[in-house]
């Protein structure tokens, strides 16, 4: 059974058309990248699949069930199987890192203070962070920021990851250091849906790349087939692009 389900997904912002019946499977431990110009609908897409924005036509399901089932009616028990990092690291200013990471399964999974730290702290350790649980957001470098924003929505053990341009806003220096980090959460079989202009890294890590097009999915399939022959024109001329402009 797949993980994702999305059917005939149609969206719109006002009379705007931002997806145009978007079919997509995501299978469980497949990591599924999103690539296209900015605009085309990606970001859109995953919002979606979280209930953060409202879809106009089509169905959405996890493991079978549609994300519209009464089980979901309250989006937080979505949002437990259902994680998302955005590029903006949006964590509390006035918490320290620890409190930031527990918060969510304190106050909304309703997971002890003993668990829910315990838990927090493995996770800092196993990203390399540990040293900074009593820090603050403003004593982080952009690259740690994005870390602990990572960290905490692992910290509620979600089902499926789901991230949004993360590097977007960091320096060129820091972007590696995260990427790595996803390489080794897709290793270890954590279902993904990923949008990215990191072609390069789409490329290593994702078992299938999706080009989005004015809200539709023009062209999708394995890295190493949709990089080195796309099939449909508009593939070719993103890609093109993307590689006389050194980045892929």
């Amino acid at each position: 059974m797949d993980r994702v389900r999305i059917s005939n997904l149609t969206k719109y912002y006002g009379t705007t058309l931002v997806l145009d019946d978007v079919n997509l499977s995501v299978a469980e431990h497949e990591v599924v990248c999103l690539i296209g110009a900015s605009g085309s609908g990606k970001s859109t897409l995953l919002r979606c699949v979280n209930k953060l924005v409202p879809f106009d036509h089509g169905t959405i399901e996890l493991d079978g069930v549609s994300i519209e089932d009464e089980q979901f009616r309250n989006s937080n028990e979505l949002h437990k199987r259902v994680g998302i990092v955005f590029q903006a690291f949006n964590l509390f200013p006035h918490m320290n890192v620890l409190d930031n990471v527990t918060l969510a399964p304190r106050k909304v999974h309703g997971v002890s203070r003993k668990e829910s730290e315990a838990n927090a702290r493995r996770l800092l350790d196993l990203f390399g962070m540990s040293e900074f649980a009593a820090a603050f957001p403003e004593q982080l470098s952009g690259g740690q920021q994005q870390r602990v924003a990572i960290i905490r929505t692992m910290a509620t053990n979600p089902d499926v990851l789901m991230l949004d341009e993360i590097t977007a806003a960091l320096d060129p220096e820091l972007i590696g250091g995260v990427l790595r980090i996803i390489k080794d959460l897709a290793a270890q079989g954590m279902t993904m849906m990923i949008v990215t202009h990191e072609m390069g890294f789409a490329r290593e890590v994702a078992d299938r790349v999706c080009f989005l097009e004015d809200g539709r999915i023009l062209e999708e399939g394995p890295p190493a087939q949709l990089f080195s022959t796309p099939e449909h024109p508009r593939t070719q001329q993103f890609l093109q692009r993307i590689i006389e402009a050194g980045r892929l």
